[in-house]
């Protein structure tokens, strides 16, 4: 039996979300080159060449179009997290590799550019702080707690309150070289440091957490 395939997106909803990538990605550059404070939607519907009334049919405030660039940042990396945790690999190897692509992920040149972002003017706008933590940090947290819950049912993990023992990961991870990256100490991480990096950060976790 033949499985019904989705109808494919009308040519007007198709132009409506090629339109709305567009914007995402003018609001990007902008924020990143001019800061949160000196991005403004007038600036931005002049670069794409239409009427601020079109950018706000899309996006409501500059509050919304920063939420869709982070949304479309993280998403990607959010996708592949039900590959990278699997438990079928074994807990270790699991977490092993999460704690390896996460900081790829946030050391990359484009993560380090919104975190700084978001620390430097958060201040000033607590909202770009409440957009960039539910829409990156919690959700990373959420769904590696969900898996080291399962490895604690599992009895493959000492059992303890699993959203704490995924803060408490993600925080050994960054803890080196994300950190000197975002100071401006270092430009990038080696594939060498990253490997020890994740070493010390699950050397640390599994004495805390080993069943």
């Amino acid at each position: 039996m033949k499985t019904p395939s989705c109808p494919a997106p009308s040519r007007r909803e198709a132009n409506r979300q090629s339109r709305r990538e567009a914007i995402v990605d003018v609001a990007a550059q902008s924020f990143l080159e001019q800061g949160y404070a000196g991005t403004t939607m007038s600036a931005i519907a002049a670069t794409l060449g239409g009427s601020k009334g079109t950018l706000w049919s899309y996006f409501e405030s500059k509050e919304v179009l920063f939420g869709a660039v982070i949304e479309r940042v993280t998403d990607a990396f959010r996708a592949q997290l039900s590959l990278i945790l699997n438990p079928d690999d074994g807990v270790e190897a699991a977490l092993r590799r999460f704690c390896e692509k996460f900081l790829r992920k946030v050391t990359s040149p484009e993560a380090i550019a919104i975190h700084r972002l978001v620390v430097g003017e958060a201040n000033r706008f607590p909202e770009i702080g409440r957009i960039f933590y539910a829409r990156a940090p919690q959700q990373t947290q959420r769904l590696l707690a969900d898996f080291i819950e399962g490895a604690m049912e599992r009895d493959e993990l000492r059992r303890d309150d699993a959203l704490t023992a995924a803060r408490q990961l993600t925080a050994l991870v960054m803890y080196g070289g994300h950190q000197q990256m975002l100071m401006g100490l270092i430009d990038a991480l080696t594939p060498e440091a990253i490997e020890a990096e994740v070493d010390r950060a699950m050397a640390t976790f599994l004495r805390a957490y080993a069943a």
